[in-house]
């Protein structure tokens, strides 16, 4: 039988930061409906599904809740058991003990990466502009880049008009070669605010020469607006040329050491991996198509925009490692930046060796 844990006990080992997943059972519906803070979704009918990739190490403590006597946290720690995980604890009377004992409850989709995102434009006031604005600058015939800052699937179900996908982490790597002149206004968009924020600021810290700012509420603001978004755009931001690639990685460098961005070697991540003590996440931020092609065995595909727009989705153990891959080291520079502000403290960029970068992978 799975061990109780109080939520007073839970609050204590979350401020240790040690390593922890906590993992709501629930259905998705109802997780976003109200969790604590740093739980992942993790639901009982797809558990063994999606375990596997958000709590890769089997020893590792794990938490679970449900709403509170619903006998799901009990049916999951029998899955998980089966599963091979060993420690396994409950937390006692689910989000209603946790509630009950002082703690908040959040609503909502990926909470502390909408939270970061909300904390990024207030600490840095990244300039945010109303799709009326933009609407006058475009119908003005000013220079303008519209960069949509999501996954190719969501900017061809609708876009801003003139808008080429450049997915999060892309931005900085594709940036220079589509506005190389520094007059032209770069409007980075996404569906909402938080990827908008997020990129828009990414590009702000790469220290790109143009005024960047984000569009206020991206394509929902657009459409309430009264304005028309595009549907089934294909234009999406070219892989750069060597020049673009070199002033990429050069404005990359500069956010490294800005922020204290970490690198490790092919050596340091194997004796990671050997590290049974420790959970370790080989998570390959390019596109899927360059991850298709050619990837370390083991890494999972965590394209940088959607890693920081989503990190309770691919992590799910509080305290990890987490390696950023990408053998130019500008996706990776990027991603572990956000993460380093995002409190994980232990992110690192993977040195690249040989001419694919991946040389002496198992691949």
């Amino acid at each position: 039988m799975s061990r109780t844990i109080a939520p007073a006990a839970l609050r204590e080992l979350l401020l240790a930061n040690a390593e922890l997943a906590l993992l709501d059972v629930r259905e998705q519906g109802v997780h976003y409906q109200g969790h604590p803070f740093f739980a992942c979704a993790l639901p009982l009918s797809r558990l063994e599904m999606m375990v596997g990739d958000l709590v890769p190490r089997r020893s590792v403590p794990l938490v679970l809740l449900d709403g509170g006597g619903e006998g799901l946290a009990e049916r999951a720690a029998a899955k998980l058991a089966d599963l091979g995980y060993t420690d396994i604890a409950i937390l006692e009377g689910g989000c209603a003990g946790w509630k009950a004992a002082g703690g908040e409850l959040f609503s909502g989709v990926n909470v502390p990466s909408k939270a970061f995102g909300e904390f990024v434009e207030h600490h840095y006031d990244t300039p945010r502009v109303p799709p009326q604005e933009i609407k006058r600058l475009i119908d003005s015939g000013r220079k303008l880049l519209i960069l949509d800052s999501r996954p190719y699937e969501e900017y061809h179900r609708m876009n801003i008009p003139g808008g080429i996908d450049a997915p999060g982490a892309e931005l900085v790597y594709r940036v220079h070669e589509l506005a190389p002149d520094p007059e032209t206004l770069v409007v980075v968009n996404c569906a909402g605010r938080t990827r908008s924020i997020i990129g828009c600021q990414s590009l702000m810290n790469a220290g790109i020469a143009n005024e960047v700012v984000a569009l206020k509420d991206g394509t929902m603001g657009w459409e309430l607006a009264g304005y028309q978004c595009e549907r089934g755009s294909t234009a999406v931001a070219p892989a750069p040329g060597a020049a673009g690639a070199a002033r990429a990685r050069a404005a990359a460098m500069q956010v490294a050491r800005r922020f204290e961005v970490k690198f490790a070697t092919r050596a340091e991540v194997e004796a990671w991996q050997r590290d049974s003590g420790r959970t370790l996440y080989l998570l390959d931020v390019r596109t899927r198509q360059e991850f298709e092609q050619l990837r370390i065995a083991g890494s999972r595909h965590a394209p940088g925009g959607q890693l920081i727009q989503a990190t309770d989705e691919f992590v799910g153990v509080r305290g990890a490692r987490i390696l950023c891959i990408d053998p130019a080291r500008v996706r990776s520079v990027m991603t572990a930046s956000w993460l380093n502000q995002m409190g994980w403290s232990e992110v690192y960029v993977l040195e690249p060796e040989g001419a694919d970068g991946f040389a002496g992978w198992t691949l």
